[in-house]
């Protein structure tokens, strides 16, 4: 039932030996002047699209023209996964039907039987190899690990630990939305949003060196609720180490920002970085465990920054209220 709403017309999808759209019929049928343009200019020369290229261009958004896939929902999340895994299944198709051309031969048992210390010859037989090219295979993960041990082993252990969470309220994913709809049914615009900032992210911490020069591993997750982010671990040059404790304090703050000077930056403070608010004031919250905050909140004062073992950052009395929810938080 899932393809015969998206897929209103006879066409049920890619297949294998799909045409490209050159051969198929006129790209004005298929696409706007700017795309045709485009792919006037690039000279693609292949013969066929892959299943991915097929998929991708039918996510895409075209002005004047509706998508039935786009306005699914739920509908659009199970029809990701299932084009998915049908794009996963043609990528292991063609590398169990090309092991000669991925130079497989000195792997197809001698080699891995000798790693794994396997001496006895029948238990040595032909197999299926998938090659480090493949991403999420056993070879690709134990090269990606091999990788990160190497540059914790030349330029040391990790300084700084950065998190990149999606915020679903951002103005390039709400502008871009249907009537009606939200980010969770959108995951294909969820996804290219982010990517977007997260290569700004990486722009700026590995081009224009905001933290300085530093090495860097990181990994894209994906939340239970939808939300892809993104965590850094980040070794900085001898230079640029944090050693005493006020560089601590200009990297990091626990205290709100001034909103005479940083009105934006305050806005955000107090939108996302509060916690709360639990312990007296709200026993029902979800950081609540035998009638105490498990995030051990609210924090004491701290007129200084210690380095002992556990983290204390300087939290200063700022004598100030602040509205959150439906509750207020004021000095006492």
């Amino acid at each position: 039932m899932t393809l015969s709403l998206t897929h209103s017309s006879t066409q049920g999808g890619s297949s294998v030996g799909t045409r490209n759209f050159l051969n198929v019929m006129s790209l004005g049928q298929l696409c706007n002047n700017q795309e045709v343009e485009v792919m006037m200019m690039k000279g693609n020369s292949r013969l066929c699209v892959s299943v991915r290229d097929y998929y991708c261009y039918m996510l895409q958004t075209r002005p004047g023209i509706f998508n039935p896939i786009l306005c699914g929902a739920r509908l659009l999340q199970q029809w990701g996964v299932d084009m998915y895994i049908k794009i996963e299944s043609c990528r292991l198709k063609w590398y169990r039907k090309n092991q000669t051309k991925i130079c497989a031969d000195l792997y197809k048992g001698v080699v891995d039987a000798i790693t794994s210390g396997e001496t006895r010859a029948s238990a040595v037989g032909v197999r299926i190899v998938l090659p480090g090219t493949y991403p999420g295979g056993d070879r690709d993960m134990k090269w990606r690990h091999m990788d990160a041990m190497a540059i914790v082993h030349t330029y040391g252990k990790p300084d700084i630990f950065l998190t990149m969470t999606c915020n679903p309220n951002w103005e390039e994913i709400t502008n871009e939305l249907f009537p009606g709809q939200t980010a969770q049914d959108r995951p294909d615009l969820v996804a290219r949003v982010f990517h977007g900032k997260l290569e700004a992210m990486k722009e700026m911490l590995f081009k224009k060196n905001i933290l300085g020069v530093v090495a860097n591993v990181y990994v894209v997750e994906f939340q239970k609720r939808g939300l892809p982010h993104a965590h850094f671990l980040l070794i900085m040059d001898f230079a640029y180490k944090l050693v005493v404790l006020e560089q601590y304090d200009r990297l990091i703050s626990a205290e709100l920002p001034d909103k005479q000077k940083y009105p934006e930056l305050h806005a955000l403070v107090v939108k996302h970085m509060m916690h709360g608010p639990c312990g007296a004031l709200n026993p029902k919250n979800v950081c609540m465990q035998q009638n105490e905050c498990k995030c051990r909140y609210p924090r004491p004062f701290n007129e200084n920054t210690a380095q002992d073992g556990l983290c204390h950052i300087t939290l200063t009395f700022c004598g100030c209220s602040i509205a959150t929810s439906t509750l207020r938080f004021a000095p006492a």
